[in-house]
């Protein structure tokens, strides 16, 4: 994809900042744009909500009566919802849409919905009908610009919707994707991206198969079921079929190398927590070799602190999901 229709999907290390095209001098203060997908370019963020844990209902069918749409995904998890503004008569809803769609389907993910109209009318996918359920039953949770679209009579412009869904290691993840013709030079895109928690945090641990997949497409992947003792590298009994998974994978891909990260979150000075990263990581890759007979060779340990967050360290949602130690692939030197 070129510059000029680029959305870009990130590969979700974290590290949306480095992918993005750049951040609008209009943004609101203090918001946090997700890293799985970035702005198209010339937005800017009027308007965000994020909540660690929450319901949602995910519109996945047309409206099929008054208020109603027949059928639904009904889930919960971390969402953000963003609103984006662009400012101009060089873009139209159409071709911001479109990107969007390109980019989604570009990445892998399902889309489970779709649909665009210039005079809204229907019943189908981004009609106004359809939208205006769909925010009945996931309102804004505070005020601001967002109002442009949640007013359900904002414009008589064109609109258009998408919903998809993709699967990971880390778990389900749906993105919700409204555009609206709010007037001639306003195009709002609100943008709505839904993290599925499991019942029991910690309760599932990854195996061969999930480690492959994210491999393959993103380079790296979450160790999910590695507990330590509080404060400590000492890798808890709990962990065992976490590592054995993890061995399984590195016995089926006996040419490969990895490095082995450690990352903690903000509490504490960042010396303390780039060591404990380390000593982490290196656990790991110990038991690995110790117990399950991989080779030390194919392993590279490193701890880097507090640096690569997934999520605000503001809460303890956010600072738990940040404690974590991943698998990356170490491409061979050229």
């Amino acid at each position: 994809m070129t510059t000029r229709t680029l959305v870009k999907l990130c590969c979700y290390l974290g590290l949306g900042a480095l992918c993005a095209v750049g951040t609008a001098a209009q943004d609101i203060d203090n918001i946090q744009e997700h890293p799985l997908i970035t702005r198209y370019p010339g937005q800017e963020i009027r308007w965000q909500v994020i909540e660690n844990y929450m319901p949602y209902r995910v519109a996945v069918g047309p409206v099929t009566g008054y208020r109603q749409i027949g059928e639904w995904i009904d889930t919960q998890g971390r969402v953000t919802r963003t609103f984006y503004r662009y400012q101009g008569t060089d873009r139209s809803f159409a071709e911001i849409y479109k990107n969007y769609l390109d980019a989604l389907t570009g990445e892998g993910f399902e889309i489970l919905g779709q649909g665009m109209s210039a005079d809204r009318r229907g019943a189908g996918v981004g009609s106004r009908q359809w939208s205006e359920v769909l925010f009945r039953e996931n309102p804004a949770t505070k005020p601001g610009e967002v109002g442009t679209m949640f007013s359900g009579t904002s414009s008589s412009g064109g609109a258009g919707a998408i919903v998809a869904r993709k699967e990971r290691a880390a778990g389900t993840v749906y993105v919700l994707v409204n555009v609206e013709q709010h007037s001639a030079d306003y195009v709002g895109t609100l943008i709505d991206i839904i993290e599925e928690e499991a019942a029991e945090t910690g309760m599932v641990a990854v195996d061969a198969e999930a480690i492959g997949a994210d491999i393959s497409e993103y380079g790296r992947v979450v160790l999910d079921g590695i507990f330590f003792d509080f404060n400590q590298a000492t890798i808890k009994p709990e962990s065992a079929p976490a590592l054995a998974a993890i061995a399984e994978y590195l016995q089926a891909n006996g040419d490969r190398q990895f490095y082995i990260v450690g990352h903690t979150d903000s509490v504490g000075t960042f010396a303390y927590n780039q060591k404990l990263s380390a000593d982490r990581a290196g656990a790991v890759a110990s038991a690995l070799t110790a117990d399950y007979g991989i080779d030390a060779a194919r392993l590279e340990s490193h701890g880097v602190g507090p640096l690569v967050p997934v999520f605000s360290n503001a809460g303890d949602a956010g600072r738990e999901q940040n404690r974590r130690v991943e698998l990356v692939e170490k491409q061979a030197a050229q």
